[in-house]
């Protein structure tokens, strides 16, 4: 098992530093909503003026949500092996694709840019130590999910990155997890 320097010029951040690091982010984030809510609830614009601040958006249910314009938000977050869970307290799904191939690991930190035109575009911005490891590719009959057996544990893996290496229950992979924290996800390296 050896360490994997993801990328020379990016510090990797350990499970303790993450969460520090996104709950500082999460108070950061609730600052901005606090102020903003407040210069909202002195305003003396009239109605008119407001829904210039605000859209509405539909669920896959045709529910409608009223919401803030977004300009070009940032927000922060932490990848929990499928989605982003940002320091908004949302989840955000990361493109498969992406999250395979950025080899993306259970912990590290994610950066979301939403356009003004709705885009998600994901930037990783602090991975987590890693280990690396070889384990053995299975799928479990009754779900069909993708896994690796590795020191005697399964970890989940993203089926776009075993389609992409054309994986097949029984052949050894490489995975990449968390050094210092327990996780459920691995990345296929």
């Amino acid at each position: 098992m050896e360490m994997e320097n993801e990328k020379p010029n990016k510090v990797q951040l350990d499970a303790m530093e993450t969460k520090l690091h996104l709950a500082k982010r999460i108070i950061s984030d609730m600052r901005e909503q606090l102020s903003g809510l407040e210069r909202l609830l002195e305003s003396s614009d009239a109605p008119a003026d407001l829904s210039k601040l605000i859209h509405t958006t539909r669920d896959e249910g045709g529910n409608e949500f009223l919401g803030p314009i977004l300009d070009g938000r940032v927000v922060e977050g932490v990848f929990d092996g499928r989605n982003m869970v940002g320091s908004d307290g949302r989840q955000y799904t990361v493109p498969p694709n992406y999250a395979s191939k950025s080899k993306l690991v259970e912990g590290d930190i994610l950066k979301l840019t939403i356009q003004r035109t709705g885009n998600f575009l994901f930037k990783q911005v602090g991975p987590i130590e890693r280990l690396r490891a070889v384990g053995a590719l299975s799928k479990d009959e009754m779900t069909n999910d993708w896994q690796v057996v590795y020191a005697g544990r399964k970890y989940n893996l993203l089926p776009a990155a075993v389609s992409y290496h054309h994986g097949e229950p029984g052949d050894d992979a490489v995975i990449l997890i968390p050094k210092d924290s327990p996780s459920k996800w691995a990345a296929l390296e």
